[in-house]
């Protein structure tokens, strides 16, 4: 590596370190969470929020996209929201000239970070519209393709206990977002924090750090962080181990998963992992970073059986049982 290099990823990762701090001191706790949605954008993905309301998805979100200067658009999920209302529309008005036209308005998927609020709310006809803008980074109107904003991160939130009225998204759907990340309940001094800095304080504004071209070339130097064999052997024995039928596989993954993750599974994997290594300050990616990355890249990429949807078992603790599985079989 060449002292530019380094010298751009010690930049790089400062500029991490120091947008991480000032976020912190708008949002109370959620360290992981935050860590989680840093790896995700940098990483170049969209990544699902779960919580329960009010524990402060919104206000992380958006005070990400302040920090990191780029354009920020919320849309209300509900069962009567179409298509049009998030990719846009065409209407008729009138030219220089005085004629009619068609021109597009576009819709609030043209930004930089979009915050789909309880994405699980909409009709899979209205999730879907966000299918092609999370996969291409384009809309398609009546024929017309549309280049969206560079970076673009959709960050979806649903809430984990009101399934009233919600549609659940389909595995295609979910398999489209990099991470799930779960927004922990705050403890008694974080509750304590909030209320001190939200009700007893005035708000304050947080100083961009960065800017859109620095996210992107902070994302392409992700990309150069090196992965040794041996790791890129771990990372595949951890996703194959997802499958049932693997030999690795644990007993509890034998007993209550139907699928594992596919392979744009482990190619989530690599890049959360490489994003991590970078924000530690080392140029190569280690058996911790694919351990941490883990559980946010795979949660919502096992599908359990009938047995596995009965006992109420969660996909963390088969993820963890596989690391620990995986992590054995190594070290003999």
């Amino acid at each position: 590596m060449t002292n530019v290099e380094e010298a751009q990823f010690q930049q790089a990762r400062e500029q991490l370190q120091i947008t991480k701090r000032a976020i912190q001191s708008f949002i109370v706790g959620q360290e992981d969470a935050l860590n989680q949605i840093i790896w995700s954008m940098f990483a170049g993905g969209h990544a699902l929020l779960e919580g329960l309301p009010g524990v402060g998805k919104t206000m992380m979100i958006r005070t990400i996209s302040e920090a990191m200067e780029l354009s920020f658009s919320r849309i209300q999920f509900t069962p009567d929201l179409m298509p049009a209302d998030i990719t846009g529309t065409m209407m008729i008005e009138p030219n220089e000239q005085g004629k009619q036209e068609f021109t597009f308005h576009q819709g609030p998927v043209f930004s930089n970070i979009v915050l789909a609020d309880e994405i699980n709310r909409a009709t899979p006809k209205t999730q879907s519209a966000l299918l092609e803008a999370m996969g291409e980074q384009t809309v398609t109107v009546i024929g017309e393709t549309h280049s969206l904003p560079r970076p673009f991160f959709v960050l979806a939130t649903q809430n984990p206990v009101d399934l009233e009225g919600t549609y659940p998204l389909p595995e295609a759907q979910m398999d489209r977002f990099l991470c799930k990340i779960n927004i922990a309940y705050p403890r008694k001094n974080e509750l304590k924090t909030i209320i001190e800095r939200t009700v007893t304080n005035e708000k304050k504004d947080i100083q961009a750090l960065m800017n859109s071209l620095d996210v992107i070339a902070i994302q392409k130097l992700a990309t150069k962080i090196l992965v040794a064999d041996d790791i890129l052997d771990f990372a595949i024995n951890l996703v194959m181990a997802t499958h049932a039928d693997h030999e690795l596989a644990p007993e509890s993954v034998r007993a209550y998963v139907r699928f594992g993750s596919g392979p744009r599974g482990l190619q989530s994997l690599i890049k959360i992992a490489k994003v991590r290594a970078l924000m530690e300050g080392r140029y190569h990616v280690s058996v911790g970073d694919i351990k941490q990355a883990a559980l946010p890249v795979l949660r919502h990429r096992l599908f359990l059986n009938f047995e596995g949807e009965a006992t109420g078992i969660s996909t963390d603790r088969l993820i963890e049982d596989v690391i620990e599985k995986v992590s054995v079989a190594e070290t003999v």
